[in-house]
């Protein structure tokens, strides 16, 4: 029997996705039939979730290029999908940014975007169709204090999405971002937590109060939420939707 899901016979390639968004996107692809690679700096939680999905498994730092090119990833991986979800945040004054973490961020955030899409385009060009989904943020929109390299990231990855869409827009290729607000991961929830202690406040009130304070919808996007928007990217009926920017931030940016 032909499986009828809608991404049956692609390929995707899923940074960071051992955990968090990464792995809600991994888990909602496979869920649409596309045979996902996993990739991760954790290989055990990347392994755990390869397996989860019926997937395989990558492992490389993506601070560093030598360990990208070392993945092997070109014309002949025959992947249809990359989705660039991988990332960390550091929070600092200008003044006190370490310089050496700003440019890990940017290698991470920025750089091995371009380094892999580099390394996918001439496959996805010669087969004459391929979707590139960026994991941006509601920072690649606004900015935030004490987060100069992260908002500067992001604000560069929407840049290079739409350089990708123009330069793949006759050859079946198209790039889009997904910017959502916070996200109920454990990164952030890491974040309320530690808050909450500090300030000697409930969870809740941080919540509601610091992150949420000027949001029109006072919850945290959840990772599936993202993971939809992702595989509607992917999916059927979006050859003409591409250079766009899809945020998902619960009203922050209007107001």
């Amino acid at each position: 029997m032909t499986d009828s899901r809608a991404l049956s016979g692609r390929t995707a390639l899923v940074t960071g996705g051992a955990s968090g968004i990464g792995r809600a996107v991994a888990g909602r692809l496979a869920a649409d039939g596309a045979h996902v690679l996993v990739l991760d700096r954790d290989e055990t939680a990347a392994k755990e979730v390869a397996s989860e999905v019926g997937g395989e498994h990558l492992v490389a730092d993506l601070g560093d290029r030598a360990e990208i090119e070392d993945l092997g990833l070109g014309r002949d991986a025959r992947i249809d999908i990359l989705v660039n979800n991988a990332g960390f945040q550091h929070v600092a004054p200008i003044e006190d940014f370490d310089p050496d973490t700003f440019a890990a961020i940017h290698r991470v955030m920025l750089q091995a975007p371009f380094l892999l899409a580099r390394a996918l385009l001439p496959g996805m060009y010669a087969s004459g169709w391929g979707r590139m989904v960026h994991v941006s943020s509601a920072h690649g929109h606004r900015a935030s204090a004490y987060k100069s390299a992260y908002v500067s990231a992001k604000h560069g990855l929407e840049g290079l999405s739409k350089v990708i869409a123009l330069e793949g827009a006759d050859k079946g290729v198209t790039s889009n971002t997904v910017c959502p607000g916070y996200v109920r991961t454990p990164l952030v929830e890491g974040q309320i937590a530690d808050q909450a202690a500090s300030h000697g406040i409930a969870e809740s009130d941080v919540l509601h109060d610091v992150l949420l304070a000027r949001t029109a919808v006072k919850r945290l996007v959840e990772p599936e939420e993202v993971a939809s928007m992702v595989a509607f990217l992917c999916g059927p009926g979006t050859s003409s939707i591409t250079g766009t920017s899809h945020v998902m931030d619960g009203g922050w940016t209007a107001a």
